[in-house]
Formats: structure tokens, C-alpha cells, sequence
């Protein structure tokens, strides 16, 4: 039929009866096929010049064609200019408007529907209104709607009922929606699904999950989007096997290859810690979407899994898809992680690319991921950039800041949070915490408590847990004790919490102690209690405490915990028992980066180098990778046995071979090791090479070995270059003197002696201790502190005695220094 055939004149209106029935049936075969589009203006323009627009029905068929369209405001400008109107021409329009994003239009003309037309609306009319209602969040005019729904006995309508659910289900009113729900006869999966996603939502997925049981026993077959919600839940609550159950129905039925299962289920198994699964499932999908990948990918970060999530990236990248912002925010989170700068730049220049970069979840990722890096200067710029600060952005710049100890700029950013009314949270009053302790500034500690008490979060089991370590870090046990008493129903995080402190200010009795009433609280201790404890044995050189600790631990089966058997081998190194802490290594299995440093090192300190060495190369041959700790023991090994030449391919080898960039220990290292060797020239042209300014430790070596020499022009250098680092540092006093005095100048001792005096700087006592009869004894030089000193004095004197009577003559050429600091 040719609509746009021209009229000659205007029919009469039999004729344009027959012309409205003609457009009205091809109008409807175009409704349900794909011409829609082109046909559609074409039918309109000739049923206005044929004046077939007064056909109601020809009208409504019109309006609906607009609305399928997607045609907003030419189905208004018909709809305005129609003479007659029924129910189907407002269902129509207010539909319309509720399938494309014209909440509140269709709201406008549903009371415009209820003032001007007399007829009642159908269930067709208010479940398009109770969709508006749901789009919009109106539940105050949804509410209404009900009351509407009720009056004329449609809320049991199949329709409206479901729109009801979905309305209060969305906006968490759970009660009101299975009111709604009750109270249908019958029940379709949709309002099934309705209910379930509405309790997954809240977090009460075990509701949600007993309502898909119940839907199965009343023989109602899940479609998938109720198998999909159920999913969700099961993630939710981490429920493995209910999963996996769905998982299984899934396959069986036609929904098993529906794009939504397959996510839903690719999240189930990452959220379970079951990434290869997920990752099989992925591989085996053929209907794969965006978000199947960007579900992957933040999978994989979850995970810890963040090379693979950085992998993936680029993968999804390479198949054509445009990464959207949540696939871009995870692989920033796993860049930051990795502390891959290079991968974490290229992200950002394609989410520059993508238009994504004004979204605040990728400028929250980017601050993160380029603090995490280190390159705060970027991360700052991202942070000054942004339109609309949160406490997200003001976190990630107060947390990159307190890793590089930059107390400065951590209260800089903090005053300008609280200068533009950005509330702080728990993390960042934790970060503020972390920087304070790590600084050991006591009074911001208290301020920031004073803020945590004023904010109402002081009873939060992470901040008391923050509170306590860093109280414990400024020395100040008994306050963090008091935190700790205040804590009701303490979870491990605040015991261990504790129990560290203990640890970390040599309180050893009074960790055991705490140990005793855990156990005693009938709470079970981890591997990161284990881990506390075998410290304090350790700190203390305990052999007694550290035995009972390793029995149970091997009781709580926490023995094949890496952090802890690491621990057990540093503690049985410290006590000086060596073999133990070998026969231990050996009988680990699975040897992680840190259980092969551990034991290096006790054999590097105890000046085994021959073992670290070896130790080292079956390291190598294990594929276990070597870090930066790796290369602190093997070079301390090398120079405790003079081997210089092997010292220094180690040291060249390890950016070379290894990636990895020399540190503050290893020059030190390197310079101990020349200067052990006699090369006090080699290692003063070392250092003088460093790339990085030379830390007063590197100097320090260099005097050590000077000392060693007796060499008092370059020991006098290192001295001075030493303090000009660190003023305070009394290490190069003690050394320098000691080469004055070997050399009988007593008149530099002396200078050196009043130069301490006048700058404040004290000689830190040295200590010494023994573990007998299950006590460990403290020694201080020259000290009274011990109960039985004046006892352990007589002893030392008649031992003098005794030695000078066989001819001992005391070397006290290191003394003069020494005064009353010991």
C-alpha cells in the first residue's frame, strides 16, 4: 500500500473509515516486524490529511508505535492533540514514559489522568505508575498508588502486585513488599525474583535464599533472574555450596548459558576464593559481556591475584571491549598492590582516553594506586583535581602520605578534610593513627583519640585495635591497656593487638600473662597470636617460653602457617640455637621469600657466611625469588667472611639479574664489606658513588672499619659526614673515639667528649642478658638496676682478682667514652 499517495480531495466518512481501518492494520503488522520505523511518520502524515486521527483506535495504534520507538515527544504531541482519549491512550502514554526514563512525566500524567477522566485505571495503567514510582524512589505517591490498587481489588492482580513488590523492595521496605507479595494467589518467577534480589539487596540473603527453596518445594521452575539473585546471595554469604547446587541446575536447564548466570557465578567462586573455577567457567562461556569481564578482573584483585588482574586487563582490551570505570578501578586497585607504576600509568591514559577520568570512583582508584606507589606528587595532582572531594580521595592522600612518614602533609590534608566539612571515618582516623605511631608524636596520638571519642567511634573493635598499637609504639603500655579494658566482646585483632604491645616494649611476662587470660576467654588464638608470642620469646632470648609456645602451636595445628614457622626460626635464632632453627626450615614445606631470608640471616648474624651462602644458592635452585631482605643477609654474609669479590657480584647482580634497586642496608653492606677487607680508600670512593644521598649507617660502616684499621684521617671524615647526616646519633662519637684512644690521642677523645656534652647527645647503654632457671636476667654496663647486683659484683670483683693474680691485663683503650652512659 502506498501511504504517501496524494489526496485529491477530502474523503467522505465511510471512506475515511475504511482509510483509518487500512492504516490501522498495517500500522499493527509493522508493530510486530521491523518496519516500524520507516512506515510509521509516513501512517501518521496520511492519517492526518485523510482525518483518520478522529479513529480512536487508529490513534492509540499510533501513539504506541511512537512509544516502541522510543519517540518521547511525538507521542506527547499526538497524544495532546488527540480529541478523544480512553484508558488505553493514557496507559499508553504513561507506559511509554516509564520505559524510557520519564519517571516523573509519567507521574504528571497520571494525576492529570485521575483529575480529568472519569474512568477507573486498569492494572496495566498502575503497574506503569508503580514503575515510575520504583525508577524514581517516589514510594510517598507509590504508597497512594496502593491505596488506588486496593479500593478497586487490583493489588491481587498478578500486574500490579509484582510492580508493588519490586517498588518497596527497592527501597528496602521488605516488611511492606511480602505484605504485597502475600497477599497474590498466584505467583509468577518474576515476583519471585522480586523478593529474593529485594532481601539480597539488604543483606539478608539467607532470607533471600530460603525464599528460592521455597519457590522450588511450590513447583515454580526459576528463570534466570531468580537463578541469578539466588547466586548473588550465595556470594553474599559465601555459601560454596548452595553455589554450586545452582550452579548445577543451571547447566541442566537453558539458563545455565544465560550471560547473568554465568556473572553471577563467575563472582560466587572469586568471592569463595576459588578464582581457577571462575576462571574455567569464563574460559567456557561463549555469551561472554563487559561485565563477565570486569567481574573476572575484580576477581582476580580480590584475590590478591593482581598480576593475573593486570593481565586480564589487557586481554579484554585486545578482544575489542571497551573497559568500563569498575574493570579500570580494579586494576588500578591490583596496580597500586603491585606497586606497578608503569602498568597503572597506561590505565590511566586509557581512562583518559575513555572519557572516565571525571568519575570520582577512577580518581578515588588513581590517588590510591599512585600513593601506593609512592609518586605522590601524582597522586596529589589527581587530588587537587577533583571537583567533588570525598572521604575517599582524603584517605588515599593521608594513608600515601603516612608511609612515607610525611606527618606534615598527613595533617595538611587532614585540616583541609575537616576545613571543607568532609566527616572522617574509621580509616582515616587509622591512618592518622598509623603516621602518629610511626612517629612516635605522642600528643597527636591523644589528639587523634580525643577526635575518635568526640566522633563516637571509639567502641569500634578496628580503631581500639589502632588505638593500641600505636600507644604501644610511643611507650605508653599502660595507656593502650586502658583501651584495651574498655574493649567489650574483644575479637583476636584487639588481643593480638595487645599482646604486641607487650611484645614490642620488652614486657614479655605480661604478654604471657595476656596469653593465659585469652585462653582462659575461651577464644581460640591464630597463627598472628602464635606469631606475637613467639616475639616475645624472641625478644626475651627465651628458650623456656619459646619451646612452650612451639608446643602449642604444633596443638593448634598452626604450625604449617608460614608467618609462624618464620617466626619460630628467627626465635630459636635469636636464642642462639641454630641447628633447631635449621631442622625446623628443613621440615617447612612450601618455603615462602621469608622463611628462605630467615634463615640466611640467622646464619649471616651468627657468622656462618659459608651456610647463609648455601642456603642462598639452593634458594636459587628452588625458583624461590629473591627481594630486597634476600641481598641484606647474603651480603652481611660475604663480609663477615672477607669474600669480597663474590660480595660484589651479589651487589652488581641485583638490579641486573634481579630487578631489584640497592637500598640504604646494602651500600651499608658493601661498604663493611671494602672496609673489613682493609680497602678504606675503595669504600670511601663507594660511597661517594651512591646514587642516592648516603644515610649515616653507610658512613658508620665506613668508621667501623676504621676503627678496625685504626685509619684517623678517614675515620675522622666519616665521623663528620656521619653527624651532618644525624646529629644526634651517638655511633660516631663512640667509634671516632675509640680510633683516638687506640692511637693515644687523648686530647681529641676529650673534644669529642665535650662536643657530646654540648649537643645533647647520650650514648645509648648496652645490654646483655641470660635465661637461667626459666628466668631471663637483664644486664645494663655499669648498672644497679638487677635485685642482686651488689651480690653479682662481689663475684665479678674476686673473678678480677683472681685473673690479675694469672697476669690479665684489661685492654682499656675503649673507656674513656664510656663515663657514666656505659
Amino acid at each position: 500500500m502506498n501511504l504517501v499517495r496524494p489526496l485529491s480531495r477530502a474523503p467522505s466518512s465511510v471512506a475515511s473509515s475504511c482509510q483509518a481501518r487500512s492504516l490501522a492494520q498495517t500500522l499493527l503488522s509493522c508493530l510486530a516486524g521491523g518496519r516500524l520505523r520507516r512506515l510509521l511518520p509516513a501512517a501518521h502524515a496520511r492519517a492526518v490529511v485523510s482525518e483518520g486521527l478522529g479513529d480512536l483506535f487508529l490513534a492509540n495504534l499510533l501513539l504506541r508505535g511512537y512509544s516502541k520507538l522510543g519517540l518521547l515527544h511525538d507521542a506527547r504531541r499526538l497524544f495532546d492533540g488527540m480529541l478523544h482519549r480512553n484508558l488505553v491512550s493514557w496507559s499508553s502514554a504513561i507506559s511509554m514514559y516509564a520505559q524510557h526514563g520519564g519517571d516523573e512525566q509519567a507521574l504528571v500524567l497520571f494525576a492529570a489522568f485521575r483529575k480529568s477522566f472519569d474512568e477507573v485505571p486498569n492494572e496495566f495503567l498502575l503497574a506503569s505508575v508503580l514503575r515510575a514510582c520504583t525508577q524514581s524512589r517516589a514510594v510517598h505517591f507509590g504508597d497512594q498508588v496502593h491505596g488506588t490498587a486496593l479500593k478497586l481489588g487490583l493489588d491481587v492482580n498478578i500486574y500490579v502486585g509484582t510492580a508493588l513488590i519490586n517498588l518497596y523492595a527497592k527501597v528496602a521496605c521488605m516488611d511492606a513488599a511480602m505484605r504485597a507479595f502475600h497477599a497474590l494467589p498466584a505467583k509468577n518467577p518474576v515476583t519471585w525474583t522480586a523478593v529474593i534480589t529485594g532481601y539480597s539487596q539488604i543483606g539478608q540473603c539467607g532470607l533471600a535464599l530460603d525464599l528460592f527453596q521455597k519457590m522450588g518445594v511450590q513447583g515454580v521452575r526459576p528463570d534466570m533472574f531468580v537463578l541469578a539473585s539466588a547466586v548473588s546471595a550465595c556470594s553474599v554469604l559465601a555459601f560454596l555450596k548452595g553455589g554450586r547446587e545452582i550452579h548445577g541446575y543451571a547447566y541442566r536447564s537453558a539458563a545455565g548459558m544465560d550471560a547473568s548466570v554465568v556473572n553471577s557465578l563467575i563472582d560466587l567462586y572469586c568471592k569463595c576464593s576459588r578464582p581457577l573455577v571462575a576462571r574455567k567457567l569464563f574460559d567456557r562461556t561463549e555469551n561472554l559481556n563487559l561485565v563477565s569481564w570486569t567481574t573476572m578482573i575484580a576477581g582476580y584483585m580480590q584475590n590478591s591475584l593482581d598480576a593475573q588482574a593486570i593481565d586480564m586487563f589487557w586481554q579484554m582490551c585486545q578482544a575489542g571491549w571497551q573497559p568500563d570505570v569498575f574493570a579500570c578501578t580494579s586494576t588500578l586497585t591490583s596496580c597500586g598492590s603491585l606497586e606497578a607504576i608503569w602498568q597503572g600509568r597506561q590505565i590511566h591514559a586509557h581512562a583518559i582516553k575513555a572519557n572516565l577520568e571525571t568519575d570520582n570512583y577512577i580518581k578515588n582508584a588513581l590517588i590510591d594506586m599512585y600513593a601506593k606507589c609512592d609518586h605522590l606528587t601524582a597522586a596529589r595532582a589527581v587530588f587537587d583535581a577533583l571537583a567533588h572531594d570525598d572521604a575517599v580521595s582524603y584517605n588515599a592522600m593521608i594513608e600515601g602520605y603516612s608511609r612515607q612518614g610525611d606527618l606534615t602533609e598527613v595533617l595538611h590534608i587532614f585540616h583541609r578534610m575537616r576545613y571543607c566539612s568532609i566527616r572522617p571515618n574509621l580509616l582515616t582516623f587509622v591512618s592518622l593513627l598509623g603516621v602518629s605511631s610511626f612517629q612516635s608524636a605522642v600528643e597527636l596520638s591523644k589528639q587523634i583519640h580525643g577526635l575518635i571519642i568526640r566522633s563516637g567511634t571509639s567502641a569500634d573493635l578496628y580503631i581500639g585495635s589502632a588505638l593500641i598499637d600505636a600507644y604501644s609504639k610511643c611507650s605508653l603500655v599502660d595507656d593502650a591497656k586502658a583501651v584495651f579494658l574498655l574493649m567489650h566482646n574483644r575479637d583476636m585483632a584487639i588481643w593480638n593487638a595487645m599482646i604486641f604491645g607487650h611484645a614490642q616494649n620488652e614486657q614479655g611476662e605480661e604478654a604471657v600473662k595476656l596469653f593465659s587470660q585469652l585462653r582462659a576467654s575461651g577464644v581460640t588464638p591464630n597463627e598472628f597470636t602464635f606469631v606475637a608470642l613467639v616475639t616475645v620469646a624472641s625478644n626475651l632470648a627465651s628458650m623456656f617460653h619459646g619451646q612452650q609456645f612451639h608446643a602449642q602451636i604444633i596443638k593448634a595445628g598452626a604450625d604449617s602457617n608460614p608467618h609462624v614457622s618464620n617466626a619460630l626460626i628467627d626465635m630459636y635464632a635469636k636464642c642462639g640455637f641454630i641447628k633447631e632453627g635449621r631442622l625446623l626450615f628443613e621440615s617447612t614445606c612450601g618455603k615462602d621469600v621469608v622463611c628462605w631470608n630467615s634463615m640466611i640471616s640467622t646464619y649471616a648474624q651468627h657468622g656462618h657466611a659459608e651456610e647463609a651462602l648455601r642456603v642462598f644458592q639452593l634458594m636459587r635452585e628452588a625458583g624461590a625469588e629473591s627481594n630486597y631482605v634476600t641481598f641484606v643477609g647474603v651480603l652481611a654474609a660475604c663480609a663477615h667472611a672477607g669474600l669480597v669479590d663474590e660480595g660484589l657480584h651479589h651487589f652488581n647482580s641485583m638490579k641486573t639479574k634481579y630487578g631489584i634497586e640497592p637500598g640504604t642496608e646494602h651500600y651499608a653492606s658493601v661498604v663493611n664489606l671494602l672496609g673489613r677487607s682493609g680497602k678504606l680508600h675503595s669504600a670511601k670512593e663507594f660511597i661517594e658513588r651512591i646514587p642516592i644521598k648516603p644515610a649515616a649507617a653507610v658512613w658508620r660502616s665506613l668508621l667501623s672499619a676504621c676503627r678496625l684499621f685504626g685509619n684517623v684521617e678517614i675515620g675522622r671524615y666519616a665521623a663528620e659526614m656521619a653527624l651532618l647526616v644525624d646529629p644526634s646519633d651517638s655511633g660516631p662519637y663512640v667509634l671516632l673515639s675509640n680510633i683516638y684512644a687506640s692511637k693515644g690521642l687523648w686530647a681529641d677523645v676529650q673534644k669529642l667528649r665535650l662536643g657530646m656534652d654540648n649537643t645533647g647527645t647520650m650514648k645509648e647503654p648496652g645490654y646483655s642478658w641470660i635465661e637461667v632457671m626459666k628466668e631471663v636476667h637483664t644486664f645494663i654496663a655499669r648498672g644497679t638496676e638487677h635485685p642482686q647486683a651488689e651480690s653479682i659484683y662481689a663475684v665479678l670483683d674476686e673473678l678480677t682478682s683472681l685473673l690479675k693474680d694469672f697476669g690479665y691485663l684489661p685492654d682499656t683503650s675503649e673507656l674513656p667514652l664510656l663515663g657514666d652512659n656505659g
